[in-house]
């Protein structure tokens, strides 16, 4: 991956804050930086269109929402017609249709699953402990 230079004017309090907090890791303030950058601009690029929207407002939600984001499962119906399509797909080849439904329910699934993760994600970043979560 390319990189670019670029220069920013900090405040001192917030330079001397990244300093610190480098200093604590062991880091450089630029890797400290790049850190903080990574972790506030979402790098969805490459996703599809309603994947990325899935995922792009997660960052600004607060602790209980991103709890309930971070719980979220598929709606009972459609994980049994999911598990009812895989069942029949090992006996014989779907049909057109079935195949669109699948297709349909593996993307719901998906999307479900990538918002339960970065809902993590930003909880352990913010501090919690998610052992709850990889339990359920």
């Amino acid at each position: 991956m390319a990189a670019h230079a670029v220069t920013v004017h900090l405040p001192s309090p917030l330079y001397d804050q990244l300093r610190r907090q480098a200093e604590d890791a062991h880091r450089s303030v630029e890797a400290e930086l790049l850190d903080v950058v990574a972790n506030v601009v979402p790098m969805t690029a490459g996703l599809p269109d309603d994947l990325e929207a899935a995922l792009s407002g997660l960052e600004i939600l607060d602790d209980d929402a991103l709890w309930r984001a971070a719980r979220t499962t598929l709606p009972e119906e459609v994980s049994e017609r999911l598990e009812e399509l895989h069942f029949v797909e090992r006996r014989r080849e779907l049909t057109e249709a079935e195949s669109g439904e699948l297709s349909a329910l593996l993307r719901q699934y998906e999307r479900t699953m990538l918002v339960r993760a970065r809902a993590a994600r930003l909880l352990k970043e913010r501090g919690h402990d998610i052992d709850s979560l990889i339990r359920e």
